[in-house]
Parts: structure tokens; C-alpha cells; sequence
């Protein structure tokens, strides 16, 4: 089969009714890495709607789970398992209630920070030793945050992710290159000129 590939998971939820929600900023990611990288998201087994490419010279899968949120390592532990990818060379996107919106961050590992997905995928390697990005939505003011991340991105909102979508089609090349660790130097925290400028107006 060659060299072992990366694979980077976006997580959300299946469906036009969740499309365009707060929680599946992780879909929209993937799915702009896939445009910019000629990738075909066109394969539908292991619980996934996946394709297979090449980003900065690295054989990656970039996949999509269709498990719901809850249970997405049910499709990203099969995945895994099938290409013999090492949890080191898997890469989580996904929203953050408590990162300005617009933000973005790497780590190599940990707890889950109460996210009921990665809590699944936690669960389903048995590591936590997967890398993370998370980008940050906000958290609201008001109301159960639950209904916040189930609810479509604001118009206000709407530039911001768009734009944290770029930085993290950047960080991931650069984690896909120079590794985890350089990529967290170069994009921890950093914002876009939109989030800065509306983090100034606060």
C-alpha cells in the first residue's frame, strides 16, 4: 500500500438540515482543503464520505463521518484500522465554544474538552494521542449552548469562519510538512484581520 497516509477528519453532523450549523465547521474545512486540492469526496464506506489525495506532497484522506457528531469515531476508528494510520497522523477539525470566534488552535493530544465527538473518537481509538484543530465559534451570551452550535452560522459570523477555514487549510499543510509543533507555533491563537477587527470593536 506504500507509505502510511495522514488522515484529517472533519466533524459535524450528515444532512442539509445541519449544513450550514455552527457544529459542522469541521465539514466545511474538509471540504475547502478538498476543493483546493483537487480531492473527490466521493467514497461512502466506514461510516464516512471520504477521497484520497495529495496536500504539500503528503498522501492524505480527508474524510467526513456520517455517523452524527456523538459517534464519530465509530467512522474514524475503521478508517484508521483499514490504512494502518498511527493516531500521531490524524488530524481532528472541529468548532470550539470557548475560542473567539474565528480563532484557531492546535494541540497534539488530550482530554476532550466536553466535545461529544472527540469524546467518541477518544473512546473508539482507545488514545488520546490524536492531533486536534479547533476553531473557535464563540460561546453565546445567552441560552443553552447546545442550541447555539445546532443553529446556522450568524451573517456576522459568516466571514470569520470563512476566513479560519483559509488559516486552517494553511496549518494543515504546514502539520502535514513540519509536523504538529511548527504548526502550532506558526497558528495558535492567530486570527484573521475580521476576527481581530471585530474582537477590537467588543
Amino acid at each position: 500500500m506504500g507509505a502510511q497516509p495522514y488522515l484529517v477528519v472533519g466533524l459535524g453532523n450528515p444532512g442539509e438540515r445541519y449544513r450550514n450549523n455552527r457544529h459542522n465547521i469541521g465539514f466545511r474545512c474538509v471540504e475547502r482543503l478538498a476543493r483546493e486540492h483537487g480531492i473527490v469526496l466521493n467514497k461512502k464506506r466506514f461510516k464516512a464520505v471520504w477521497g484520497q489525495g495529495q496536500i504539500a506532497g503528503q498522501s492524505v484522506i480527508l474524510a467526513m463521518p456520517q455517523t452524527y457528531m456523538n459517534d464519530s469515531g465509530l467512522a474514524v476508528q475503521p478508517l484508521s484500522r483499514w490504512f494502518k494510520i498511527s493516531p500521531e497522523r490524524i488530524m481532528v477539525v472541529y468548532d470550539d465554544l470557548d475560542l473567539p470566534t474565528g480563532r484557531v488552535r492546535l494541540r497534539p493530544g488530550g482530554s476532550s474538552g466536553g466535545h461529544r465527538g472527540v469524546e467518541s473518537i477518544i473512546a473508539a481509538l482507545g488514545v488520546r494521542t490524536f492531533n486536534r484543530l479547533r476553531i473557535g465559534i464563540g460561546r453565546p451570551e445567552y441560552g443553552d449552548p447546545i442550541d447555539y452550535v445546532l443553529n446556522d452560522i450568524s451573517r456576522e459570523q459568516e466571514p470569520l469562519l470563512l476566513a479560519a477555514c483559509d488559516v486552517a487549510a494553511d496549518a494543515i499543510a504546514c502539520f502535514l510538512t513540519h509536523g504538529i509543533r511548527e504548526a502550532m507555533n506558526q497558528f495558535n491563537g492567530l486570527a484573521t484581520r475580521a476576527a481581530e477587527k471585530q474582537e477590537d470593536m467588543r
